[in-house]
């Protein structure tokens, strides 16, 4: 993608810290209102689905998943266009919501944008990966070793403290998932021109 396309993908990512930092202004009220809530859902709060991935514990928490959003957008937002980003999105959120209904009955609540960035992120890597370009690889197999690590051990050190909460490692695992899945459906559209 050109130049021009990855300034709009900048701007969509701005778009979503803004909505983000939107909704920590509204503090509790907005918190209790629009996260994720298996009860909440089940009485047809279906809003909640995209919501409770916009919501945070806290400031902390935000900062985290804004930084990592605009670290994502950096690294990987040049290689598709902001309609396939958004896609991708839509399918990663998806796949994250129908692995917490249907994978993880335990949980009840969650907030946060990390299981998307977890998707964005691998999205753009396997183009990277595919395209052969070794920054890609390297930083594949990080990942990789992350979602590993949390899936064995449990969140990486210090991650529960830094956010002001439980770090709910599922979600990276499913946005991931959704993110190649994403990735999958767009990546051979992809001009050959773009890289990380």
């Amino acid at each position: 993608m050109g130049l021009h396309e990855a300034h709009k993908t900048m701007l969509a990512a701005s778009a979503v810290a803004a909505l983000a930092v939107l909704f920590q202004l509204g503090g509790e009220p907005l918190r209790t209102g629009f996260a994720w809530d298996r009860g909440a859902l089940d009485q047809g709060e279906f809003w909640r689905l995209a919501t409770g991935h916009f919501v945070h514990l806290g400031w902390s928490h935000l900062a985290l998943n804004v930084a990592g959003l605009c670290l994502v957008a950096w690294i990987t937002g040049k290689t598709f266009s902001v309609i396939q980003w958004l896609a991708i999105a839509a399918l990663t959120l998806a796949v994250i919501d129908a692995g917490f209904w249907y994978l993880y009955d335990g949980l009840d609540w969650y907030v946060g944008l990390s299981g998307l960035l977890h998707g964005l992120l691998v999205a753009g890597l396997f183009v990277g990966t595919i395209r052969g370009d070794r920054e890609s690889m390297a930083l594949g197999v990080l990942v990789l070793g992350k979602l590993a690590w949390e899936q064995v051990a449990g969140p990486l050190p210090g991650s529960e403290s830094t956010s002001g909460g439980a770090v709910i490692v599922d979600a990276h695992l499913y946005g991931a998932v959704g993110g190649l899945l994403g990735a999958l459906v767009f990546w051979h559209r992809v001009r050959s021109d773009a890289s990380i």
